[in-house]
């Protein structure tokens, strides 16, 4: 994987005190923390309704000590953006054209050398939508790691990290049970998020 603004000893701990002085501010608390067996894992990023997604996730992420990557749509990634989204850990997903990203990812996962997250949103846009898709499922399964249950609830201003998930192979009762974890979560633009 690319090296991040994760890797940059300095930055880090500014950004860290940063994070932990405005999201303080802001009123949000934040919980738990990335268990040793979980060093390497997928994370589930939900509710996903709203750009301010992003940097909130980013701050969490500096004050829970993580070493997170994101993926998000390519359209974000075009120039001048590109170079600063990949350095805040960004990966560029191509919506439209058919490829195998689930491979790819579990293969990164697994050829990396030290800690590394990768955060999904499994609804896959910030628009509404009942059905959530699955490639954190199957890139968690084919890179044998876990699943950190993330969460962002904008009512009660409460971030961090639930409990740890690992994917048993019987993909319709863990969505569900993944679900109901998240059923009482509200996004910034809580309409927009469903974990029916």
């Amino acid at each position: 994987m690319h090296r991040t603004i994760f890797d940059t000893p300095v930055v880090n701990t500014l950004l860290r005190a940063f994070s932990r002085t405005t999201l303080r501010l802001l009123g949000w608390r934040i919980e738990g923390s990335l268990p040793p067996g979980a060093a390497k894992s997928v994370l589930i990023a939900a509710p996903h309704t709203s750009n301010w997604d992003l940097p909130y996730t980013l701050m969490v992420a500096f004050q829970l000590q993580l070493h997170i990557y994101w993926m998000g749509k390519a359209s974000i990634f075009r120039w001048p953006f590109g170079p600063v989204m990949r350095w805040l850990g960004g990966i560029p997903v191509r919506r439209e054209t058919s490829n195998n990203l689930v491979a790819a990812s579990a293969a990164a996962i697994t050829a990396a050398d030290g800690p590394l997250q990768l955060v999904v949103p499994p609804e896959g846009t910030r628009g509404k939508t009942r059905h959530w898709k699955t490639g954190f499922y199957y890139i968690a399964l084919q890179a044998r790691v876990p699943i950190v249950l993330a969460y962002m609830d904008y009512e009660r201003k409460l971030s961090g990290l639930g409990p740890v998930f690992v994917p048993t192979g019987d993909i319709e009762a863990d969505m569900a049970e993944i679900k109901r974890f998240y059923a009482p979560f509200k996004g910034r633009r809580a309409t927009e998020f469903s974990a029916d």
